[in-house]
């Protein structure tokens, strides 16, 4: 069964948008399973895990809203004639429908006569993106009648393909909320000339995919976020950094850096930095950004990529001068 809940913007020029919520029977303990409508976006993880959301690099964010299916031709009937029903709309604009979708000019009867052969589309707005007033823009007064295989004759935003749907899924893209480990301790006072080495490791940087689906188009995108590699910048120009660009590459086996053992020493990391004077009872922001490469993958043998992103773990450090050390 199909519950149909509209909602409806002002009189006069209200637009009608619909959201069905469709209910499946059939599971184990007998009770009923709800899902969500054919023409509803649905993510893979349902929910965005614990982490951090990816800031693209560019400052680039995924569309608000697009075109996309919104009813067949029975299902839009049964919505508006429910609608036109309640006598809440107002006679001019409920003629008005009735006149566009009903009497002809253009469509006859809601185009029943060609149920099968194309759907309804109208403003879908990104899950992601509910808050956002831009969300609203895609929504048009009257629904498009589309036929299979084409797009709306004059859409309002941009229409759904597997690539809108990559970009809704970056919305949903969660960076781990590891820091980045340090050697001596972030929570520790570091030492003037003492080298800090600065690691992650493999399971601190995986990969993370986000998949999204439209059913209602039997269409697909897979997002994922690859870690490239670690930024460090030391919070004063008194250190060195090792590298001395500060940027610490992804190593073969998905870690970053290398993780400090106490045979190690005073020596010089593969990634980390030195400070050469105290923070004089302050602290030195020091920042590790790590960057990410982000792809997608889609329906019909679509894919490519999107804007990189990162995220910047901020920490305070406390460094100390000296005359010995032993470590």
């Amino acid at each position: 069964m199909a519950a149909v809940a509209l909602v409806v913007v002002g009189s006069g020029s209200a637009s009608a948008r619909r959201t069905t919520t469709t209910t499946t029977g059939g599971s184990k303990d007998g009770s009923i399973d709800a899902s969500v409508s054919a023409y509803e976006v649905t993510y893979t993880p349902a929910t965005p895990p614990k982490g951090h959301p990816l800031a693209a690099n560019n400052g680039w964010t995924p569309p608000a809203c697009w075109q996309a299916p919104a009813a067949t031709p029975a299902e839009l009937k049964a919505e508006r004639e429910a609608v036109w029903a309640e006598d809440s709309t107002g006679y001019a604009w409920d003629a008005a429908q009735q006149d566009y979708y009903v009497k002809g000019h253009p469509h006859k009867d809601f185009e029943l006569a060609n149920a099968g052969k194309g759907m309804w589309w109208n403003g879908q707005v990104n899950p992601n993106r509910i808050a956002d007033p831009a969300s609203l823009k895609c929504f048009k007064e009257q629904d498009d009648w589309v036929l299979d295989g084409d797009t709306p004759p004059d859409p309002q935003g941009p229409v759904v393909t597997p690539e809108i749907l990559a970009q809704s899924a970056y919305d949903r893209i969660r960076i781990p909320e590891n820091p980045v480990q340090l050697s001596p301790a972030a929570d520790h006072v570091q030492t003037v000339n003492v080298n800090t080495w600065a690691w992650l490791d493999k399971g601190d940087v995986a990969p993370v995919s986000v998949t999204a689906r439209l059913a209602s188009l039997n269409m697909w995108a897979t997002t994922t976020a690859t870690p490239e590699g670690l930024h460090l910048k030391a919070g004063t120009p008194d250190a060195d950094l090792y590298p001395a660009s500060g940027d610490c590459p992804l190593n073969a086996d998905g870690s970053i850096g290398t993780a400090y053992v106490s045979s190690d020493g005073n020596g010089v990391p593969p990634c980390g930095l030195t400070y050469r004077r105290s923070s004089d009872g302050g602290t030195f922001p020091l920042s590790a950004t790590i960057t990410w490469k982000v792809t997608w993958t889609g329906s019909g043998g679509t894919g490519g990529n999107l804007p990189g992103g990162s995220f910047e773990f901020d920490q305070d450090v406390r460094v100390q001068e000296i005359q010995s050390v032993n470590r």
